[in-house]
C-alpha cells in the first residue's frame, strides 16, 4: 500500500475506492493525483520555499525525501527550489514513480530527480539515522498525507525522523481543513451537502485506520507526536488554496474524479436523495453539474508540521 500526497484525507479528498477500505488503487487515481498537485502548484512552490526558510541561508542542503510522493509533483517543486540539491520520490506504486521521472524530464530535472520503489513501513525498518532503513539520509524529508495510511503513525514519524541527518528538517502535511466547491444550496437536493459527505469521508476515514495492519489509536496532535520523535523546533503553518467561481477545466476535471470517487466509496453512508444529487452533479451534460456549473469554487487549507533533528 503506498500514500500519495495529493490524496489525503484533510483536504477533504477521496480516500479511494473498492471493497477493502485499506485497498486503494492508486494506478487507477494517478490521473486524479497529478491533476490536484498541478491545481496546487502555487500552494506548493511557497511550501517548498517556506520550508528552505526554515533550513536557514547556512544549511546546505543536498539530499530531500518525498515520502509518498505519488506522481512527483511535490518531487519536482523541490528540485526546483533547491537547485542543488537532488530530491527522491519514494513510493510504493511503480506506475506513479515512472510518472514522476517522466514529469521531471519534461521539466528539465530529470538529473536531480531520483526515484525509490519503497512500502513506507519496510523501507524504514530499523531506520536508525545512519541510512540502513533502506533510505538513505536526507536534509529535509517531506510527507503530505501519507502518514495516516499507516497503522502506527508515531511508529512512522519516529522513522522519518530517524533519517534526517543532524539539523535536518521533517515536513508533514496532516490535517488541516476539509475542501469547499459548491454553495450551501446547490439549487437541487437538500442544501448541505458538502457536510453531509464530510461526515461520510470522516466514517469512511474511521474504518479504513482501523482496517490498517497494526492500527494504533493515537490522540494526532502533530506537533506532540513529532516531539516524541526526538525533534525540536517544532512548529507548524497552513496554507490556502482559494481558485474562485467560475473555476477552470483542470480544476472542474478535478473536481468530477474528486466526486465520481465519492459516489463509488461512499454511496452506503449516503441517502438516496443525496446519491441523485451526485449523479447530476457527475452528469457531462446536465446545466447542474459540477463540469458546467458557474458557481463551482477550490477552497481548502493545508497545514504543515515541522521539526528538526538536534545537531547534537
Amino acid at each position: 500500500m503506498s500514500a500519495h500526497s495529493d490524496s489525503g484525507h484533510g483536504q477533504g479528498h477521496g480516500h479511494g475506492h473498492g471493497h477493502n477500505h485499506t485497498d486503494i488503487d492508486w494506478e487507477v487515481m494517478a490521473a486524479q493525483l497529478e491533476n490536484s498537485g498541478e491545481l496546487q502548484l502555487p500552494l506548493l512552490r511557497r511550501t517548498a520555499v517556506r520550508l528552505r526558510e526554515l533550513l536557514g541561508p547556512e544549511r546546505e542542503v543536498r539530499r530531500i525525501l518525498d515520502i509518498g510522493s505519488g506522481p512527483g509533483v511535490m518531487t519536482c517543486v523541490f528540485a526546483e527550489v533547491f537547485a542543488d540539491a537532488e530530491a527522491v520520490a519514494v513510493d510504493g506504486t511503480p506506475g506513479l514513480l515512472d510518472r514522476a521521472l517522466t514529469r521531471a524530464e519534461r521539466f528539465g530535472l530529470g538529473g536531480r530527480v531520483a526515484v525509490r520503489h519503497a512500502e513506507l513501513s519496510e523501507a524504514l525498518d530499523g531506520g536508525d539515522g545512519r541510512g540502513e532503513g533502506g533510505l538513505g539520509t536526507a536534509d529535509l524529508v517531506w510527507s503530505s498525507r501519507a502518514v495516516h495510511h499507516l497503522g502506527d503513525q508515531q511508529g512512522v514519524l519516529n522513522g522519518l525522523a530517524g533519517v534526517l541527518r543532524p539539523g535536518g528538517l521533517l515536513a508533514v502535511a496532516e490535517g488541516g481543513l476539509p475542501m469547499r466547491f459548491l454553495p450551501r444550496d446547490i439549487g437541487i437536493g437538500r442544501p448541505g451537502l458538502q457536510a453531509r459527505l464530510d461526515a461520510a469521508q470522516e466514517h469512511w476515514f474511521e474504518t479504513m485506520r482501523a482496517e490498517l495492519p497494526g492500527s494504533t489509536s493515537v490522540v494526532e496532535d502533530w506537533p506532540a507526536m513529532l516531539g516524541r520523535a526526538g525533534l525540536a523546533a517544532v512548529g507548524r503553518f497552513t496554507s490556502l488554496l482559494d481558485l474562485s467561481a467560475p473555476l477552470g477545466e483542470t480544476g472542474r476535471a478535478y473536481l468530477h474524479s474528486h466526486l465520481t470517487l465519492l459516489r463509488e466509496a461512499m454511496s452506503e453512508s449516503l441517502d438516496v436523495e443525496d446519491r441523485k444529487t451526485l449523479d447530476v452533479l457527475l452528469d457531462p451534460g446536465a446545466p447542474e453539474g459540477i463540469l458546467r456549473r458557474p458557481d463551482a469554487f477550490l477552497l481548502s487549507a493545508t497545514t504543515v508540521f515541522t521539526g528538526v533533528r538536534p545537531a547534537a
